[in-house]
């Protein structure tokens, strides 16, 4: 499995050369990916950061998501395509005579990891410890890596 790492920023880097093809550079960031596109509004552009770790016969995924409590995440499988999603509202109201104050807060992100087909889906176990979303994913044991045969010259 190959890990790269993606950072979407609605304005991309400056300092690249299509900085300087302004006919693209408002459609595409402004409209496409930025400003214009209503996940940005929707709180829903912030990815959390993903670990993944390979070993012998399991993966092991960590995801931050600080804040969070067990009860505001989703976890599903499907298509063999792990699916993390959370989301958490915090509203708070004080009345007083003379005013009324409200605040709220909405925060939600969505992440899908393409499994691959060596991997036992029913053995995923899921762990949330200290802002830390954690899975084990087991490896089937052909795909397991097994030592080097030795084959003797005769």
């Amino acid at each position: 499995m190959t890990l790269v790492k993606f950072k979407s920023r609605p304005f991309g880097n400056l300092l690249t050369q299509d900085f300087f093809d302004l006919d693209n550079f408002f459609d595409d960031r402004m409209w496409n990916k930025g400003l214009m596109n209503a996940d940005f509004w929707n709180g829903k552009t912030v990815e959390p950061a993903l670990n993944i770790r390979e070993t012998d016969d399991h993966f092991e995924i960590e995801l931050a998501a600080p804040g969070f409590s067990k009860k505001d995440f989703n976890v599903t499988i499907e298509d063999g395509c792990l699916n993390i999603s959370a989301e958490k509202k915090h509203t708070e109201e004080e009345k007083e005579e003379e005013y009324t104050r409200r605040e709220f807060n909405y925060e939600a992100f969505e992440r899908s990891l393409m499994l691959p087909e060596s991997v036992k889906e029913e053995e995923i176990k899921a762990k949330y410890n200290e802002g830390i979303l954690s899975f084990r994913v087991m490896k089937k044991e052909e795909a397991k890596k097994r030592p080097p045969k030795v084959i003797e010259v005769g």
